[in-house]
Parts: structure tokens; C-alpha cells; sequence
């Protein structure tokens, strides 16, 4: 292998009851600022570091999220290396995602940023995406 499948953290996940209790406490009380928000999710900065801390209210377990040049690449890069896909890849508005099991039992979240990185407004609403050749490297 040339280069290392996991480039970086993209985000951690926490489960809240609601998006507005986890802004409460996330971004009112610990101050971290709001960088967009979903009626399910919401993503707050991280201020060293470009990943996320992401609140969301559909799923109670936590995630870190890890960034990956293809999805599908690193589903058969990771099956081939002994471990297993668990959800198989599947899209998400900024890319590509799987969910697979390394050989000792660990869940890894692998997600890719193919149709570019969220564009949103002053209030964190999301617009859309930005250019997948803007992506900063």
C-alpha cells in the first residue's frame, strides 16, 4: 500500500434528545460554535482542528467518523485486509460512507467527501454543497 487508507478525523458523534438541549450544552454553555444544523444533526467546531464534534438525536451509541479518499475503495480495501463490512456503502449528502469491523472486533465509521463539503449560511442552514475540487487536502 502506497499511502495510508484513514486520512483523518472528520467528525465525533454524541447522541442528544434534541438538537436544541445539545446546542444548550454543546455550543451555549461549552462554546463551541455552531458550524451547520440539520432538523436531526448538527455540526459544531472544533476550533484546532477542522473536525467536528456532531450532536445528533437518531442514533444512541457515539461515533468518530474517519475520512477516506473512496468509501468503496476502503470497504474492499479492508475486507481483502481480513475484516468485514458491516454496512455496505451507501451515499450521504457529502459523499460516500460504510460502515465496517476490523479483525479485533472494532466498528469503524469510513466515510468520503466525493460530492464536496457542506456550503452554508451565517446561521449554519445548509445550502448545499461546494465543488468537490474545492476540498481542502
Amino acid at each position: 500500500m502506497n499511502k495510508p487508507l484513514i486520512r483523518k478525523v472528520d467528525c465525533v458523534q454524541f447522541h442528544v434528545p434534541t438538537i436544541e438541549q445539545g446546542l444548550a450544552f454543546y455550543r451555549d454553555q461549552l462554546g463551541h460554535e455552531l458550524v451547520w444544523r440539520t432538523e436531526h444533526a448538527a455540526g459544531l467546531r472544533l476550533p484546532d482542528s477542522d473536525a467536528e464534534i456532531v450532536i445528533q438525536c437518531e442514533r444512541p451509541d457515539p461515533e468518530v467518523d474517519l475520512l477516506v479518499d473512496s468509501a468503496d475503495q476502503a470497504a474492499a480495501l479492508i475486507q481483502a485486509a481480513g475484516g468485514e463490512i458491516v454496512v455496505a456503502p451507501f451515499d450521504i449528502q457529502i459523499g460516500r460512507c460504510v460502515v465496517v469491523k476490523d479483525p479485533f472486533g472494532n466498528i469503524l465509521t469510513l466515510l468520503d467527501a466525493s460530492k464536496g463539503l457542506l456550503n452554508v449560511d451565517e446561521q449554519g442552514n445548509i445550502l448545499g454543497n461546494l465543488p468537490p475540487t474545492s476540498l481542502a487536502e
